[in-house]
């Protein structure tokens, strides 16, 4: 049976629209911080802010109310939005505000979109820092936790500190100037600078790293070293973005480290999407989900349900309710063919009834469907529940570690044990994989940056890396797909404006302190 983290709630809080969201002292008196499993629960709290939206069951009790739907508020359907719709690699048909902007890169200070991720950083943020003040060993000792519980919440401070360092590296990306807060305050805070951002979320990582649990041991959906080493790569492989400086030497220590970590591909691609990915041996850090035990409207529910649409037969991916969302453009799709015909059966797609173009951003028959996530299991079976869906999001894995490592050699990386010729190896793993024989295998000279970057996308899509990737290779501005901009042919330049996402006003309004990104 997975294991999954206990949804042990705690704590009760609610949004409010500046960044001093989190838990009221009443409901942290002493007596409810007296073990260790007390302090787990609220870890648990933390990890799953980042698929949930509040304290009851798929909705109810929300986190945070900035918007009608509950189910909008899950950080990671969120995130994915920001990094998908922004992109050649998916469109919605929904109309709810806002989220067309996405596709046309027009959004503003008001949307509600830009809003739920910008609070749902800062919320995950809020409840670290609690936890990290709730947990100092003069509290602890304070409130009675025994010196063996001590020990152990040590190692849970060390996680936690890693689910906040992810968070301020979504900050850093999506918003770039933003408050850098270690502690819960009730004072407005002051923007740090992307430097500020940077170093600290380095800083954090590399104390920590000797106190993570080591590669492969800990709870299933709770983060190990590997997690760590795959964050801090993330983060570094972006730093010319983020602070111009290249950080590519340090990629290529952290992904060694992953590479040389005991992970290993699934032998079947799509069964890292499906609702028993748990046991793939390639996820390095997941966001678990569980149909019966941990029911939302977001997370790969979001994924699965959104996919479907138009003649497509909502049982044979083992749910009931087409959502009529989710589909991609042809930029994506012709990375899979060739002539018109699929070569790489990476490409998971729905074609009956779908036209390749998109007429009607609107009509869900407009660009092929994307089921490459389900809840089907491996062996055929259905998830534990129709509606809410088992398969795991996959945040790290190894075929990324891979992929990171091979650009971070391209780009002038060196210091590691591995060369050239292995990152061409295990690019030719993963397409192996995809092809099962050799038959799409590349050699030293095919394996450039621009081949990377459509690499990235035939291994990676939908998996929330596209908008980074983009931005990273210079692509995201001139870059041209259809229906960016909204225009039908996608022949529109994005504005450097739009490479980072404006401050909420909401925010502005309560904080006088922060300056809007130029542009806004």
């Amino acid at each position: 049976m997975k294991k999954i983290i206990g949804l042990i709630v705690i704590l009760a809080a609610s949004a409010c629209t500046d960044l001093d969201v989190f838990p009221s002292n009443s409901d942290l008196a002493p007596g409810v911080f007296t073990n260790a499993e007390a302090y787990k629960a609220y870890m648990a709290k933390i990890y799953a802010a980042y698929s949930h939206t509040g304290q009851q069951g798929p909705n109810g009790k929300p986190d945070i109310t900035l918007v009608s739907d509950e189910g909008f508020t899950s950080y990671i359907r969120a995130y994915w939005k920001a990094q998908e719709l922004t992109t050649d690699e998916a469109v919605i048909a929904w109309t709810d505000a806002g989220i067309r902007d996405m596709h046309t890169h027009n959004w503003n200070s008001d949307n509600q979109f830009v809003r739920v991720v910008y609070y749902r950083i800062f919320l995950i943020i809020a409840f670290a820092n609690d936890f990290l003040d709730q947990s100092k060993p003069a509290t602890m000792s304070t409130y009675g936790v025994s010196a063996s519980d001590q020990a152990i919440v040590a190692e849970y401070r060390a996680e936690v500190r890693f689910l906040r360092a992810m968070a301020y590296w979504h900050a850093l990306d999506l918003f770039r100037n933003v408050p850098l807060l270690t502690s819960a305050t009730s004072e407005l805070p002051t923007q740090a600078t992307p430097l500020e951002l940077y170093t600290f979320i380095i800083d954090e990582l590399n104390a920590i790293e000797a106190d993570m649990s080591p590669a492969r041991t800990n709870e299933y959906g709770r983060a190990d070293v590997a997690a760590l080493w795959m964050l801090r790569a993330k983060v570094n492989l972006n730093a010319e973005v983020y602070i111009g400086t290249s950080k590519y030497n340090e990629v290529i220590s952290d992904t060694e480290n992953v590479i040389s970590a005991g992970y290993a591909l699934n032998s079947v691609y799509a069964n890292n999407f499906k609702a028993d990915n748990h046991l793939s041996p390639e996820m390095i850090f997941t966001l678990p989900a569980d149909g019966l035990r941990a029911q939302n409207w977001g997370n790969t529910t979001f994924l699965v349900h959104g996919s479907i649409g138009g003649t497509m037969v909502d049982t044979d991916y083992g749910v009931l309710g087409p959502w009529a969302g989710l589909r991609t453009t042809s930029a994506m799709v012709d990375k899979f063919f060739d002539n018109g015909v699929q070569v790489d059966p990476r490409g998971i797609f729905y074609t009956d009834g779908q036209t390749l173009d998109i007429p009607d951003i609107g009509t869900f028959s407009g660009g092929y469907a994307v089921p490459k996530y389900t809840n089907k299991t491996s062996t055929g079976g259905n998830g534990s529940d129709e509606t809410f869906v088992d398969t795991d999001y996959p945040m790290f894995r190894l075929g990324d570690a891979y992929l990171m490592h091979a650009e971070a050699l391209l780009r002038g990386g060196s210091g590691g044990a591995l060369t050239i010729s292995d990152a061409v190896n295990h690019v030719n793993l993963l397409r192996e994989r995809a092809y099962g024989d050799a038959s799409g295998n590349i050699l030293q000279g095919d394996l450039t940056l621009d081949f990377l970057l459509d690499e990235r996308s035939r291994e990676l899509y939908w998996e929330a890396t596209r908008r980074v990737d983009l931005i990273r290779f210079g692509k995201f501005n001139d870059g041209v797909w259809p229906w960016k901009g909204g225009i039908a042919d996608g022949n529109f330049v994005t504005p450097a404006t739009f490479n980072i996402f404006p401050i909420p006003a909401s925010d502005l309004v309560a904080n006088p302190k922060l300056v809007q990104n130029d542009g806004y």
